[in-house]
């Protein structure tokens, strides 16, 4: 039976989609003991995989190569090899169209795959952030036309992955999980899985759907405060008032509080997305989420109020922004790593060539990117970049690998989006902040 294998370490698991979420559970699937498949329709991502080369930042580098070393760990485009797995975690990106509506595209093709494969006894495990009813509505008909039974013949369930890029205190290993299965088996079966892979708490709910919506409440809540603290940034500003000494001391209060900070947007494969899953299956039930459709076009107004923002004070030194020359310091969407899903820069960065700005990027963490079509190589931080930029705009919190103190020494104005300057200490009389 499954769940002997399980706790004898003899199930083969398998993990289809090795990117942010997949490969750090791949490697600790491995790492507890278990001898798991990777699958990835990017031959590059398989290759790396195979030769122990890590590409992901949550990943320990050691790590990987020595669990591929030993054999516990390889990848594949072939789907085939599904059929040898007694598990199968689906972790393939679930994003939004530009309607802002949920593509499945993803987990339903994936779902396919492991229909064509699906055997007696085997583990379904979707881990992609969705709306409530995706595993039971979705992925479940799909399995069960193969004639096999849900419950009975093979288990399903939903795992929302937790996954916070460059957290140096909680990962894949150490962070709590969430597990519904459709039936009691099903749940059972989960949650002996994550429970012999996490140091972590697992937390059982009924069914798929109350697992599904754990994860869509945790970045609604998210969305929704991020979007409060940008619109009182906003009035603060107009008002003459330091929104960042506002926090600090509304912090101070030990109960009935929690900071959340201003920025030029929102960013991630998380808080920008999931919430508009639940925007999208509430209209089946006729009921428009007003408050996370408000959030999100405050958090999306953020970027064309940052340029307007550095607009006004360029024409404090009666200077123009067309043609104005700017240094954008930092593109990922998040500081001290180079993911640069949904960053808010990017916005930031199209703004200011729509009005007409001569921008150039750097980022430490990121070498090069694509936009509008073209690889873009970012700069190298240099005193002549800083002295020759009109005005230096900071819209990623690096706190590494980034002289700060070179920028406030060059620059003719700095406009600090991420308050980074003073959490680090620095100050400067030519720095203004969101």
């Amino acid at each position: 039976m499954l769940k002997e294998k399980i706790l004898n370490k003899e199930a083969v698991v398998g993990v289809i989609g090795l990117g942010y979420v997949g490969l750090p559970l791949a490697v600790e699937k491995a790492k507890a003991g278990f001898k798991v498949i990777g699958f990835d329709i990017q031959q590059k991502k398989v290759d790396m995989v195979n030769r122990g080369e890590n590409y992901i930042g949550d990943v320990v580098n050691e790590d990987l190569e020595q669990i591929v070393k030993d054999g516990m760990l390889r990848a594949t485009t072939d789907f085939d090899e599904l059929k040898n797995c007694d598990v199968v975690a689906i972790c393939v990106p679930t994003p939004l169209d530009k309607y802002k509506q949920p593509d499945l595209t993803y987990v339903v093709n994936s779902t396919k795959e492991v229909a064509k494969r699906l055997h007696k006894d085997m583990l379904v495990v979707l881990e992609s952030t969705t709306y409530p009813g995706t595993t039971e509505e979705v992925m479940k008909p799909i399995l069960e036309e193969t004639g096999l039974k849900c419950g009975e013949d093979f288990y399903l369930a939903f795992s929302p992955e937790r996954v916070d890029p460059g957290n140096i205190r909680y990962k894949t290993k150490n962070t709590p999980k969430v597990v519904g299965g459709i039936g009691e088996k099903s749940t059972e079966v989960a949650k002996l899985l994550y429970e012999s892979v996490l140091d972590a708490e697992v937390f059982v709910v009924s069914s798929p759907k109350e697992a599904e919506m754990t994860k869509i409440l945790e970045n609604t809540f998210r969305i929704v405060n991020i979007a409060l603290i940008n619109e009182m940034a906003i009035v603060a500003n107009k008002m003459g008032i330091n929104i960042w000494e506002v926090v600090n001391a509304a912090s101070t209060k030990p109960f009935g509080f929690m900071p959340f900070y201003p920025g030029p947007g929102v960013g991630g494969h998380c808080i920008p997305i999931d919430p508009f899953y639940l925007t999208y299956i509430a209209r089946k039930y006729n009921y428009h989420t007003r408050l996370i459709e408000l959030a999100g076009e405050i958090n999306d107004f953020m970027p064309e109020y940052v340029v307007d923002r550095l607009m006004k004070l360029l024409n404090e030194q009666k200077k123009c922004m067309n043609g104005a020359k700017i240094v954008m310091l930092g593109i990922a969407y998040k500081g001290d790593i180079d993911d640069m899903r949904e960053s808010p820069a990017l916005k930031v960065l199209g703004h200011l060539e729509r009005n007409l700005a001569d921008v150039t990027v750097v980022d430490p963490y990121v070498s090069e990117f694509r936009w509008n079509g073209e690889i873009i190589k970012t700069a190298k931080l240099t005193a002549e970049l800083i002295k020759e930029a009109d005005a230096v705009i900071i819209t990623t919190a690096h706190k590494h690998k980034v002289d700060y103190k070179l920028v406030v020494d060059n620059a003719k104005l700095i406009f600090d989006t991420k308050n980074i300057l003073k959490t680090l200490g620095i100050s400067g009389e030519n720095v203004e902040v969101l």
